[in-house]
């Protein structure tokens, strides 16, 4: 029998057991690797989640899950403005002031009018956010990406005339988080090349292929101030927003010492690269913050754990509910005193 014709009929019996027609949302394989698994379900020391949002949780179900995994303290990224952000630290003051503590949202209403005013009055809402228990001050990604001035010109991470509030969270003694940018997928095609191509079907939105500045423009934007504002101190949620280059995060962080990082929603970039992301936390040890960025849920911290704590190999890892790539993680197994700062000690020197 011809070669050809042999393949033929190898590829058709193969084509009569597949189900040829399955649909790549639903395909789901279960690796049949066999390895280590540890469940942790409590960290090595007590942690501080410093990035999560609570607005839209009740405070009673959250201390529930923070007792049951060994959470101490929980920091709300309020994104609420004005009044309704004072009514969310006093709903979460009430239920346990030991527990939770609030960093306060940029609030850009004025912006399109005349700007000197508007950065006097942010500089008010500064003052009363912390005079009302804020230990902190966020900056989200609409900036450089959607906020716009009077003359509807986009507004740059770096607009000099910003200085003044930056200035001032460094003369309140509170950091300053930022958020700057997106996963680098974000700004390419949603195309077959893309490795986040589910996530971003799904939310096309999330999209920010064609904006005006591309992502290393907004940071090397976002590091000019860093570098501007040495008496402030900031923290680059998410790794910085560059977890996938985590070369370039080093750079940052040695050039700017008054920099810290958060590990919120990046375990799947960096538990991926375990060689360099364990070089990363060791090196940096001092300058890194557990945080989760997700909804409050056992199974979730649980999975930070288990990054963190363990060698285990090829598992699941922590995220939103439509995944963020098709791949899985690898422990960390980071040493106890890695450890006790990333999950404790680094925040407890930014809490009052």
């Amino acid at each position: 029998m011809p070669e050809q014709e042999v393949q033929d009929k190898f590829i058709a019996m193969v084509s009569a057991k597949a189900d040829v027609q399955l649909r790549l949302s639903e395909f789901h394989p279960r690796c049949m690797l066999t390895t280590a698994r540890h469940e942790v379900r409590v960290p090595r020391f007590p942690a501080i989640d410093y990035h999560n949002h609570l607005d839209a949780q009740e405070p009673a179900r959250v201390l529930e899950i923070m007792d049951a995994c060994g959470i101490e303290h929980v920091v709300n990224i309020t994104m609420k403005v004005g009044d309704e952000a004072l009514a969310v630290m006093e709903r979460y003051r009430s239920a346990d002031a030991r527990r939770f503590s609030t960093i306060g949202w940029m609030d850009w209403t004025g912006v399109d009018g005349d700007f000197d005013a508007f950065v006097a009055e942010s500089i008010k809402r500064l003052d009363r956010l912390v005079k009302h228990g804020a230990v902190g001050f966020k900056f989200w990604k609409d900036l450089g990406l959607t906020v716009r001035d009077a003359r509807g010109e986009l507004l740059r991470v770096d607009d000099e005339r910003l200085a003044p509030i930056f200035e001032r969270a460094g003369e309140l003694g509170i950091p300053v988080m930022v958020h700057i940018g997106d996963p680098e997928a974000f700004f390419l095609p949603i195309d077959a090349n893309n490795e986040r191509y589910e996530e971003l079907a799904a939310h096309p939105d999330w999209s920010f292929y064609g904006s005006q500045y591309g992502k290393h423009d907004l940071l090397e934007q976002r590091d000019r101030v860093f570098r501007r504002h040495p008496r402030t101190t900031f923290v680059g949620a998410h790794i910085a927003e560059n977890s996938e280059d985590l070369q370039r995060v080093s750079a940052m962080l040695d050039a700017c010492p008054n920099v810290l990082v958060d590990i919120s929603a990046r375990a799947s970039e960096l538990g991926r690269q375990p060689y360099s992301a364990r070089k990363f936390f060791l090196r940096f040890a001092d300058r890194i913050l557990f945080g989760s960025d997700l909804v409050p849920e056992i199974e979730m911290y649980r999975l930070y754990y288990r990054f963190l704590e363990t060698a285990d190999e090829y598992f699941e890892y922590p995220t939103h509910a439509s995944g963020q790539g098709r791949w899985n993680i690898y422990g960390l197994d980071l040493p106890e005193d890695v450890l006790r700062k990333v999950y404790r000690e680094n925040a407890l020197r930014l809490l009052p």
